[in-house]
């Protein structure tokens, strides 16, 4: 029997759990995707624009900056944090959810990076064209826990997901993964390695520290709020 999973692109439609729409977009918002969006896109990623698949040529895209990945970026803040701190990096942020899209472009506007990238949609048809080995470092912060035990497939850290973000990582790439969820910490830490990586961890407790360049985000600050500890695990692409 072969475990390994299968990361050959998919054709045709695919289940996508969660919600693409939330509230009712603020006329600035809706400035922001209808001038900024088209410009700050990474190359053809959609079915539609990209029908063979052929990877994006990130060299054009950034102009030889090494590049990082962001995959459900929220509202955006740490991934404006990390291009504003890091401009000799080029990110990809993905994220379906258009409220946030908007509430990113928004933050690229008042911070004037120019080395960001943004594919409103599903990961895994990001993950289709890029190009195997091309991703230094990828954030993987606080995303959906899908709590109920019978929606735990759906969660990110799955061979689903984790195969094809495998692929994609260069040798040696870091993976940071935030989360508050205790067993999603559990999956996180049996999952992962098993898709070819190694968890950094020189103390027990160091996955209870965030990282020196940490920027906290809304949804750490709700998961403060409301009484639960955030988890920082660090994993290296063998």
């Amino acid at each position: 029997m072969n475990d390994t999973p299968d990361t050959t692109p998919q054709r045709g439609w695919r289940n996508f759990y969660g919600r693409r729409h939330g509230k009712t977009l603020r006329d600035s918002q809706r400035t922001y995707l209808d001038e900024d969006l088209a410009a700050l896109s990474p190359g053809p990623v959609d079915w539609e624009a990209n029908p063979d698949r052929a990877p994006l040529d990130l060299g054009e895209r950034f102009g030889g900056r090494e590049v990082w990945l962001e995959i459900g970026f929220g509202g955006g803040e740490h991934m404006v944090h990390q291009a504003a701190q890091n401009p000799g990096a080029g990110i990809i942020g993905c994220e379906p959810f258009i409220n946030g899209v908007a509430m990113l472009l928004g933050k690229i506007r008042a911070a004037g990076v120019d080395n960001v990238a943004v594919h409103p949609g599903d990961a895994r048809d990001l993950f289709d064209v890029l190009p195997e080995a091309s991703i230094a470092r990828a954030f993987l912060l606080y995303p959906d826990p899908w709590p109920k035990k019978k929606h735990h497939r759906r969660r990110f850290v799955t061979p689903e997901f984790l195969g094809p973000l495998a692929r994609v990582m260069k040798p040696g790439a870091i993976l940071r993964v935030a989360t508050d969820i205790p067993d999603y910490v559990r999956q996180t830490l049996i999952e992962v390695p098993r898709s070819g990586f190694t968890w950094l961890a020189e103390a027990p407790e160091d996955w209870r520290k965030p990282w020196p360049d940490w920027i906290s985000t809304r949804y750490e600050q709700k998961a403060l709020r409301e009484g639960r500890m955030p988890h920082y695990l660090t994993f290296r692409r063998d």
